[in-house]
């Protein structure tokens, strides 16, 4: 069974289906080592909740326009992902960010003008489904097991975690804080000929320092200054992903003094 495709749907997610008891009765759902939906998906987003242990292992950037997402960059380039391999997967210990973790299930509004959310899947997903092995969604009585339960609940705090995400990127616009960044990054082998990425944006450290001692201080409080800091020390990453594509034979071939869009 499956439904009809819908557009503009999230990453990964190639269709989108209400769970429920009747047609999905004998479902059941797995987890995997290999996910396949990560392969050359570079930008993934990100919840604020997650800066801290994110920013240790991938560059934390905002997405350019008036709607700015947190990204955390597993590759610079589009197509490429370096912490991945060609089955997706993950080639090392590393902090993999919820909305990974999250597919194939999420919770989605099935109309428009409600503020009811269901808990939905993709039904094209081999993780979930009749076929899928592993542990069953629906009891015998036609309840949410203990497993369904704790897929609802990680859902549940991932809509909190936005709502609170949503929150601080509308303290950052409201204080003017992000602009348009851009990171030149210059091999020693090609020097003069550096590698040009633009099409994100940044904190703006410079506006940062400018705030007021007040806001700074309530800023300090409330956890919005060290999740700034946290976006801050890890854009340097940027360098160490760059390397990581070279080491994996997945630089980019651009000409002198290139110029790429980080894709989003």
């Amino acid at each position: 069974m499956a439904s009809a495709p819908q557009p503009n749907l999230p990453l990964f997610y190639k269709d989108l289906m209400p769970l429920n008891s009747r047609d999905h009765a004998q479902y059941k759902t797995r987890q995997t080592e290999t996910a396949s939906w990560l392969v050359g998906q570079h930008a993934i987003p990100l919840t604020s909740d997650e800066f801290v242990p994110a920013s240790r292992h991938f560059p934390i950037i905002f997405s350019s326009g008036d709607a700015p997402l947190p990204l955390a960059l597993m590759g610079l380039n589009e197509g490429v992902n370096t912490f991945v391999d060609d089955s997706g997967k993950v080639t090392e210990p590393v902090y993999i960010p919820a909305y990974i973790r999250r597919y194939p299930f999420m919770l989605a509004r099935l109309q428009p003008d409600s503020e009811d959310l269901s808990l939905c899947f993709d039904p094209t997903s081999d993780l979930v489904g009749e076929d899928a092995g592993g542990e069953a969604v629906f009891d015998g009585e036609g309840k949410p097991t203990e497993a369904t339960q704790g897929i609802l609940e990680f859902c549940q705090q991932f809509e909190e975690a936005g709502m609170r995400t949503q929150n601080f990127i509308a303290a950052l616009k409201e204080n003017d804080l992000l602009i348009d960044g851009e990171i030149g990054i210059e091999e020693a082998s090609n020097p003069g000929k550096p590698f040009v990425y633009r099409g994100f944006q940044v904190v703006d450290q410079n506006k940062l320092r400018e705030l007021a001692p007040e806001r700074l201080k309530e800023w300090n409080e409330n956890g919005i200054l060290q999740l700034i800091y946290a976006h801050l020390f890890s854009v340097d990453l940027m360098r160490v992903i760059f390397a990581r594509q070279a080491q994996q034979g997945k630089k980019p071939v651009m000409p002198d003094a290139a110029t790429a869009e980080l894709q989003n």
